[in-house]
């Protein structure tokens, strides 16, 4: 059986990525081990590529009230409701790491109410649903049930960009028929063996 493309668009070998693209491919590979198929397909479109990882790091590297497994709570549960494999089973990876917990992601991308999350975690969920899927309804009332839940008004922006962003990443990923890597499927799900 042949692999299928990454992308239904032209995908970039990595010696013809512009410098700094290349750079950040090459970071990345050397800490994960390979490329994740995301970097190949957007390189497509290199200045574009630039703008989307830029934004992407400004709200999922900076400081918050979230904690990083919070954030990638928020981009599986969203990415589930808008029926993005590459998201779910990549961020699945990094939610599966992050919290130490094989169960978590598939947990959340299905349903984050089943989910073993504190009320806390439930709540945020509940809000970045709300903004996946109608952000025209948030009222205060909604605000106001993350704050009695301790998130901020900064915290609050946290969830709704974050799942903003997911948003315009999971309707390119379905767009051009992003391929999740192989890798992503078994990280997280065993514990890693003991070094020798």
């Amino acid at each position: 059986m042949t692999t299928p493309p990454i992308s239904r668009y032209p995908v970039p070998d990595l010696a013809d990525l512009p410098e700094d693209l290349r750079a950040r491919v090459l970071a990345v590979q050397e800490k994960a081990g390979f490329v994740p198929n995301v970097f190949l397909a957007l390189a497509h479109r290199p200045d574009e590529c630039r703008a989307f990882f830029a934004y992407h790091d400004a709200l999922m590297l900076r400081p918050s009230g979230l904690s990083k497994g919070e954030k990638e709570m928020i981009v599986v549960a969203t990415s589930g409701a808008n029926g993005c494999l590459y998201c779910v089973v990549a961020h699945g990876a990094i939610l599966r790491i992050m919290e130490k917990n094989p169960l978590i992601a598939d947990q959340v991308a299905v349903n984050h109410r089943k989910a073993d999350l504190t009320p806390r975690q439930k709540a945020m969920l509940d809000f970045a649903l709300q903004v996946c899927r109608d952000s025209a309804a948030i009222g205060e009332d909604d605000h106001a049930a993350l704050h009695a839940h301790g998130f901020t008004d900064e915290d609050i922006w946290d969830i709704g960009g974050i799942t903003a962003f997911f948003g315009l990443s999971n309707r390119m990923a379905n767009l051009i028929g992003m391929r999740p890597n192989d890798e992503f499927f078994l990280m997280g799900r065993q514990p890693r063996p003991a070094r020798p």
